[in-house]
């Protein structure tokens, strides 16, 4: 086998890559609509009218000239051509040398031509009979006669071809190639830019994979069940209904059973998954996380492809560029075609080498380049036409913006938002190809179509068995399932009948369908950052059987709508921002049908106590505001609370103790926390608030108890724990009903020996102090329980110690103590894990002392195995 040259091989194209050439149109044939087909097409014959004429010059491009002799050496033409040359026109001479030179000057232009074309091929064999017919033409008067004969007929030709023969008819099928390729680049420019073809190239991937999905598919087909479904249920509803108005005596009363007729559009149903309906199979896995991947992709694709509009300008301005260059193309062209001819007249300025000035040339592919142009004009006019198509077609509509009005209005989604700019544009473009591509394109923009989504996988995820796993007993020992950032609600959770709190948490999707109507064990919801939507029947078992529910929200206006409507309602707690605009606090006046709530606790940054708040003051027990520092300016209103028993108000930047709360009658608790107060000069007034019986004033800034404390006799509990306190009064200890005192984390040094006149004190609390010395009377208290005495000065821990045989948890950690009493063990309720010492201090116990705290707590051990 012979080998290829190596210049051959170097220039010849692979199977492979030619192959790959013909890959790119089909990429983006969705985006060619019928005239930028059309226009390939047109170029396609536009590029082989132009190589074939370029084909054919290069092979046969030449002209033949001959001398114009004078009148009087004209040589006659022979008889055997009268006729055919008077036909012509033609003049020829009269006489001539010889018989073969007659018949080469006598002949017309065309058999001139064929018969030098003739001659030049046959000189290649046998020049002899050419040198000697130009010999004896030389040889005729005016001619100059040299041995070079042929040579100077060949120059001449070569010298007219340049001056003679017009451009154009040497140049057209060069630019003829040129212009073709300038609109063959122009007509796909926009697939090759580099800001716009990216986006085109993730448009196409994401459209085909989307038409192909078997996630598009399953939607489809369930609107379509749905559809037969519901036409079948209408059908139904209206044979049933005729049926009982015919058997009916009474008109115009149908029985309350009879169903009614929707005229409601196709919708998804909540209560029915995707799963379930007839003829179809659940969706694979692995399809579904394609699936969701796909919507990201969408949702990413369209903000960033609706912010311009540069790919439908630069396909306007390619297409504009396209109309220019027909119109620039048309009128030079039908300019110039006639300039297409067979006869030229040349003067070469070359007498002084052949005797003769003037010579008649003729072009040999003058026909042919005629018909081609004519061929190429045709062509381009029809090019042309399409363009002001495409132009009119680009103006007359608005490109750049799309809606998908028949898709929402033909299938169940009825979401899918309009678009605009380039990815309308893109639509537009795709519809011209198949309108089905935007119709299964648009399931990926529709929220309800991935929301269905969600709930599948996560239905598929989330069973029941795997929601039991997560059920906790919580601090009040009740069936707790906390949820936490998922998709949606899953459906096996509705079928946890004997849940009795349900937590979600971070689910801006979470849907409460009326199976939960099933969790008849339900009373506690909390609902943080997830604003749930409710149907009607879920609506109404809550309203009937929710007693707690916790609402957290950044906003007021995420608090959903349903929440004060819960007529039955017994606690409610709501954390987050209640200051909406025109500074109004609780955005909704619909408190006021919460007749049932007894506790409402609010989280927010509030300046005033809402008026919704007090309109459902007189059957409030429980009010709690924790502000986050917010100063709580406006405090009249707590007057109206009359049966509030407790009463929190905490980080308000309260100074001193509100006067509105010597109104609450029914007081019982009473708590300031992390406010400001310096003094409490007002307390004086409590001895009016005959049932209060906790006060706490901790986390302030107090310096001192005033006198007056003694007035507040019923007083129970009362905690002064991190203030500024240096002394306490003795008429603190006057308070014969104190049983939990805390004053833990002050600047006290010394304990008043009254403390013993408190017989009821069972919780003492003095930690964070400065004390040295613990009085005797102290251990009077025999009913002390818990006595907290770390992180002072005292030195060493009295004897008397053992009166307190009530004692379960002693702490004198973090003071100066050498050792413990052994009369320690007469604390017969005090156990090794309620005494809070250093070790060294446990491990100085006599053994039977240390036996007897182990004992205990061996015991309770083996008690709680058993």
């Amino acid at each position: 086998m012979e080998k290829m040259p190596l210049c051959s091989r170097h220039w010849m194209f692979t199977l492979s890559e030619v192959a790959s050439l013909n890959d790119i149109q089909p990429t983006y044939r969705i985006l060619k609509p019928w005239w930028d087909v059309f226009m390939d097409y047109l170029a396609v014959v536009m590029l082989m009218v132009a190589i074939f004429a370029g084909t054919m010059q290069i092979t046969k491009d030449q002209v033949v000239c001959l001398p114009k002799l004078e009148s009087a050496v004209c040589l006659t033409p022979p008889a055997s051509r009268d006729g055919e040359n008077k036909q012509q026109g033609s003049s020829q001479p009269e006489e001539t040398t010889t018989e073969s030179g007659k018949e080469w000057l006598s002949t017309s232009p065309e058999l001139k031509l064929e018969t030098h074309l003739r001659t030049q091929t046959d000189t290649l064999v046998n020049p002899t009979p050419l040198i000697q017919d130009l010999n004896k033409l030389a040889s005729s008067p005016g001619g100059r006669k040299t041995n070079l004969d042929y040579q100077q007929y060949v120059f001449i030709n070569q010298m007219c071809y340049h001056v003679a023969l017009p451009w154009y008819s040497k140049y057209f099928p060069y630019l003829a190639l040129i212009h073709t390729i300038i609109l063959m680049v122009s007509s796909n420019f926009w697939f090759k830019y580099p800001k716009t073809c990216s986006k085109i190239e993730h448009f196409v991937s994401i459209l085909g994979k989307c038409f192909e999905s078997p996630w598009t598919t399953k939607a489809l087909s369930e609107t379509a069940c749905e559809d037969s479904e519901e036409n079948k249920q209408r059908l139904t509803s209206a044979q049933s209904l005729r049926k009982h108005l015919s058997n009916s005596s009474e008109e115009g009363s149908p029985s309350p059973s009879t169903p009614m007729i929707s005229k409601s559009g196709i919708k998804f149903s909540a209560d029915k998954p995707v799963g379930e309906v007839p003829g179809m199979t659940i969706l694979d896995k692995k399809d579904g996380e394609q699936a969701k991947a796909l919507f990201e992709k969408v949702r990413k694709f369209r903000t960033h492809v609706e912010d311009s509009d540069l790919i439908y300008k630069l396909y306007v301005v390619q297409t504009a560029v396209k109309t220019v260059k027909f119109i620039f193309i048309l009128c030079y062209t039908l300019t110039f075609v006639t300039a297409i001819s067979f006869k030229h007249v040349c003067i070469p300025n070359v007498e002084h080498l052949t005797g003769y000035t003037d010579f008649e040339c003729t072009h040999n592919m003058a026909f042919m380049l005629k018909k081609l142009l004519i061929s190429y004009i045709a062509l381009i006019c029809v090019y042309g036409f399409v363009c002001v198509y495409t132009l009119f077609w680009l103006f007359r509509r608005p490109l750049k913006e799309y809606s998908f009005e028949k898709v929402r209005e033909e299938s169940s989604f009825s979401d899918i938002p309009d678009v605009k700019n380039d990815f309308a544009f893109l639509l537009h473009m795709v519809d011209q190809y198949d309108q089905l591509y935007s119709k299964r394109f648009g399931v990926f923009l529709s929220e309800v179509s991935e929301n269905k989504l969600r709930e599948i996988s996560l239905n598929h995820e989330w069973t029941f068995e795997k929601l039991r796993q997560h059920i906790s007993r919580n601090a009040q020992d009740k069936q707790e399932l906390h949820l936490f950032m998922l998709s949606g609600v899953p459906d096996a959770v509705f079928e946890l009948t004997d849940l009795e709190v349900l937590r979600l948490e971070l689910i801006p999707e979470a849907k409460i369908p009326a199976k939960i109507s099933q969790m008849t064990a339900l009373q506690e919801l909390h609902l943080y950052h997830c604003p749930a939507k409710v149907e009607q029947t879920a609506f109404s078992f809550l309203r009937d059987n929710l007693k707690c529910l916790h609402v957290k929200f950044t906003d007021v206006a995420e608090i959903p709508a349903w929440v004060y409507l819960l007529k039955n309602l017994r606690e409610l707690y709501l954390m987050g921002n209640l200051n909406s605009e025109n500074n109004k606090m609780i955005g909704l006046d619909s408190l006021r049908e919460l007749r049932h709530l007894k506790v409402l606790y609010v989280k927010s940054n509030l300046t005033k106590i809402p008026s919704n708040v007090t309109d459902v003051a007189p059957h409030l027990t429980r009010l709690v505001i924790h502000n986050d520092g917010t100063k709580l300016v406006v405090l009249n209103s707590l007057k109206k609370m009359m049966n509030v028993a407790e009463l929190e108000l905490h980080n308000c930047e309260l100074e001193r103790i509100p006067h509105a709360i010597f109104s609450l009658s029914n007081l019982q608790e009473l708590d300031l926390k992390l406010n400001s107060i310096r003094t409490i000069e007002e307390v004086i007034s409590f001895q009016h608030l005959k049932r209060l019986t906790c006060l706490k004033l901790w986390h302030n800034k107090i310096v001192s108890i005033p006198q007056s404390i003694s007035q507040v006799k019923n007083l129970e509990s009362l905690y002064l724990s991190n203030n500024k306190l240096e002394v306490l009064p003795v008429a603190l200890f006057h308070l014969q009903k104190l049983r939990h005192l805390d004053v833990s984390y002050n600047c006290i040094c010394v304990i008043p020996l009254e403390i013993g006149l408190l017989q009821n004190l069972q919780h003492l609390y003095v930690t964070g102090n400065k004390v040295d010395i613990l009085p005797k009377t102290l251990f009077k208290c025999i009913k002390l329980r818990t006595l907290c005495l770390g992180q002072n000065c005292i030195t060493s821990l009295p004897e008397k110690i053992g009166h307190l045989v009530q004692l379960t948890h002693l702490e004198l950690k973090g003071n100066c103590l050498d050792r413990l009493p052994s009369q320690i063990i007469h604390c017969r309720l005090l156990k090794k894990s309620g005494l809070v010492v250093e070790d060294h201090l446990f491990d100085a116990l006599p053994s039977e002392v240390k036996e007897a705290l182990n004992l205990d707590t061996n015991a309770s051990f083996a008690n709680g195995a058993m």
